[in-house]
């Protein structure tokens, strides 16, 4: 039987046993507490038998008050509709995912009277992306006598999606670009002619490029006249981020591939603003996911959707495959952002030999996400043996990371290499460069 006796039940019983120590003087006292328990026994079933089940006007829904991303506490409200005709009392007990932190309790107990809704609420914060599950909320009701505590399980089980943090990724953009907002660059472009796209006319002013004065204008006008150039939109961005076995390191509470996902947000977000069109493709050694080139924020929530279960392998990455799908479906010349990560010679060189399916239609950017730890091993003074052959290997690997990023250079490509604290703003410094100095 899915039932609890309740305090009232344990009182009554133990008031019941009281006199048990007045029966070895009045046998008759026995008697009677032995056929009291039983009555108090009987009396606890027949209620539970009456009231084991809840009427269909009672139910409990899950809420949520916004989308779950990575690192962001969302409130999870239960209500709970009673819609017969007497009260009830209840504690409530919600089965949310194990994984998920919980920032507060998720049980309560109180009267929901007939008639009502009553509200419960508490806070999770999810570590990761992915797909979880919410499980049946458990409820416990006292009877109609108030004997035992009845159980039930209300509600369904309900699938939620943890996306990529957009939130985190606008406050990257607001940061990295500051006061170099685009319309900041946007307008200092217009000012020196370096965009190339035609925006209007004005009279000319000294100071003004001969090559930029509109000569059918001003003999119409009579006035010297000079074209006025703004920054171009509607361009192509294609970001591709590597999923191979580099991506799965982790640096403080996240894995590469996490930081590559946001700061392409970020990118994307900047894109958007810019008037630009952003697409993103994700591979391994396939191509995994692919959005194609747009803007607006439907085009932004296709993104998020396309990234909210996806995580990288344990296999190398083939760069030759992911760069033929870009080259193969992306006509128009587009600015490619590559968000990698290389250590050896094998994959250095294998990413330069696939970097020519780009050239030179496209202007490729590589980024390779560097471990600070590399870093901080090359700057510390060794202090023993072991020591000296770590740092000997950092060594090794920043000096072929940069060997790598030089051919890319060579290569007529743009290359960085950058932490995970640097990566968004140098990748939002490096676009407003590109769209600064017309290289599209």
């Amino acid at each position: 039987m899915r039932f609890i006796f309740t305090r009232r039940a344990y009182i009554l019983l133990a008031l019941g046993i009281v006199p048990l120590s007045l029966s070895w003087k009045i046998p008759e006292l026995r008697t009677a507490v032995f056929a009291f328990d039983a009555l108090l026994i009987a009396a606890a079933v027949a209620d539970f038998v009456l009231s084991r089940k809840l009427p269909d006007e009672f139910s409990i829904r899950r809420e949520f008050s916004a989308r779950f991303a990575i690192g962001d506490a969302v409130k999870v409200r239960l209500i709970v509709q009673n819609l017969a005709s007497r009260s009830f009392y209840i504690k409530v007990k919600d089965e949310y995912p194990a994984d998920m932190v919980l920032a507060d309790g998720r049980e309560a107990e109180f009267a929901v009277p007939p008639q009502s809704d009553v509200e419960f609420f508490y806070h999770l914060t999810p570590p990761k992306r992915g797909s979880y599950e919410f499980g049946r909320t458990a409820v416990r009701y006292l009877s109609r006598l108030g004997l035992v505590w009845c159980q039930a399980e209300l509600g369904s089980p309900q699938i939620v999606k943890v996306y990529p943090n957009m939130r985190r990724a606008r406050e990257m953009e607001l940061k990295a670009l500051g006061a170099r907002s685009f319309l900041a660059i946007q307008r200092r472009a217009v000012r020196r002619g370096e965009g190339r796209e035609f925006e209007s006319m004005r009279d000319y002013v000294r100071g003004d490029e001969l090559r930029h004065i509109s000569w059918t204008a001003t003999a119409r006008r009579s006035k010297l006249t000079t074209r006025q150039y703004q920054i171009e939109r509607d361009q192509t961005v294609m970001i591709a981020i590597d999923a191979g076995r580099l991506m799965t390191g982790r640096i403080n509470d996240e894995t590469k591939f996490d930081t590559a996902v946001h700061a392409s947000l970020a990118l994307m977000s900047a894109c958007n603003r810019a008037g630009d069109n952003c697409g993103l493709v994700v591979f391994g050694r396939r191509v995994r996911r692919f959005v194609p080139p747009k803007r607006g924020l439907e085009h932004i929530d296709s993104v998020l959707e396309s990234l909210y279960d996806l995580e990288p392998d344990l296999i190398e990455p083939s760069y030759a495959r992911g760069f033929q799908y870009i080259a193969s479906n992306l006509k128009k010349r587009a600015f490619v952002v590559i968000l990698t990560d290389v250590v050896d010679k094998d994959s250095s060189k294998d990413l330069i030999h696939s970097l020519r399916l780009l050239r030179p239609r496209h202007l490729p950017l590589v980024a390779t996400l560097g471990d600070r730890d590399l870093s901080a091993a090359v700057s510390q003074v060794p202090g023993d043996i072991k020591d000296v052959f770590t740092q000997s290997a950092a060594e090794e690997i920043i000096h072929q990371r940069e060997t790598a990023l030089r051919m890319v250079e060579t290569l007529g490509g743009l290359a960085l290499d950058v932490t995970s604290r640097t990566l968004a703003p140098r990748l939002l410094e490096s676009y407003l460069r590109v769209k600064e100095r017309g290289l599209l």
